[in-house]
């Protein structure tokens, strides 16, 4: 699903070609069409375009950049003799998320991680899913001091790829979720607050569940601050948080859709806000125990997914890493 979704934002995009398609030994060889089916709503832009091994004696020339939706295992391979080939990985996969020497990026929180590739080729990650709108939600509220979180989590059933979950479990039901997204969770958003040496020190307490939705991921937060905040003035914070990664094309204006209705956000009518990059924040109220709950949605496989890695691609481009 999140192949898909690259191949369908890359197609149209202003600073990437589409010049090379790579699977496994079992796709290569095929064109894309009798390779995999199209599961969305848009036209296939490639179907007629060959499938080719993830190798680097198949990597074009002329490719300075490749973008990987692997699995965790493959990946942790194929990333890397990519980048020993000369290239740049931009990857959605969790292998080389936690590396110390590896960029673990939002390009609106943390450009400045980029430093760690010490502007030769290697691997800049997008987070997790759902560890993307957790940061993103975090960062403007993080010169209040934020001393704890516990986040609770309503996955769409397309993050679990196709064909993803079985009906039995999702029909009328909520499902704990299957992975390690918990850890990924409680992790991924330190690294990304932190330095690029030292992560962030607050916890992170998270559970995640899947509903019956097809995309965009909802989560509820609650935050512990050093300094007390109304919820009128988190909400002005957050539309006033001013994103470091305005110029790229990706990165929406505004970043923030912020809502006063109570039912709001909500996966059915927000997921698609800022052509799918948008964050969505809603319910923000005190919180009797910690300082401050909200309720934060993000379209799982464009910003927390492909979108995020083609960001991520634009600040390469930003930076003059890539022509």
């Amino acid at each position: 699903m999140v192949g898909q979704r690259l191949i369908e934002r890359l197609h149209t995009h202003p600073q990437f070609e589409i010049a090379y398609l790579g699977a496994s030994s079992r796709s290569a060889g095929k064109v894309y069409a009798q390779a995999t089916r199209w599961r969305l709503p848009s036209k296939c832009p490639v179907s007629d375009m060959f499938v080719q091994e993830c190798t680097p004696k198949s990597y074009p020339k002329n490719v300075q950049l490749l973008f990987s939706a692997l699995d965790s295992t493959p990946a942790k391979k194929i990333e890397s003799e990519a980048v020993e080939s000369g290239r740049y990985v931009v990857s959605n996969a969790g292998a080389h998320r936690m590396d110390n020497q590896t960029p673990l990026i939002i390009p609106e929180v943390n450009p400045e991680h980029l430093s760690l590739l010490n502007n030769k080729p290697g691997i800049i990650t997008n987070p997790n899913c759902c560890a993307i709108p957790l940061a993103l939600s975090l960062a403007p509220l993080q010169s209040l001091g934020i001393k704890a979180v516990c986040v609770s989590t309503y996955q769409a059933v397309s993050g679990a790829g196709y064909p993803g979950e079985s009906s039995w479990d999702m029909i009328g039901n909520v499902h704990p979720h299957a992975g390690n997204e918990e850890e990924k969770l409680a992790l991924e958003p330190q690294k990304i607050l932190g330095t690029t040496t030292e992560p962030a020190s607050f916890p992170i307490s998270a559970r995640c569940v899947r509903v019956p939705t097809a995309d965009g991921h909802l989560l509820g937060v609650q935050v512990l601050l050093e300094e007390h905040i109304s919820p009128e003035q988190a909400s002005e914070m957050f539309t006033s948080y001013c994103s470091r990664a305005q110029s790229l094309y990706s990165s929406p204006t505004p970043l923030f859709e912020v809502y006063t209705l109570r039912d709001r956000p909500s996966p059915r009518f927000d997921c698609m806000n800022g052509d799918g990059m948008a964050i969505s924040i809603g319910r923000i109220e005190s919180c009797a125990v910690m300082t401050l709950k909200y309720f934060v949605l993000a379209h799982n496989t464009i910003r927390g997914a492909a979108g995020a890695a083609i960001a991520n691609a634009e600040l390469l481009v930003s930076r003059n890493l890539l022509s």
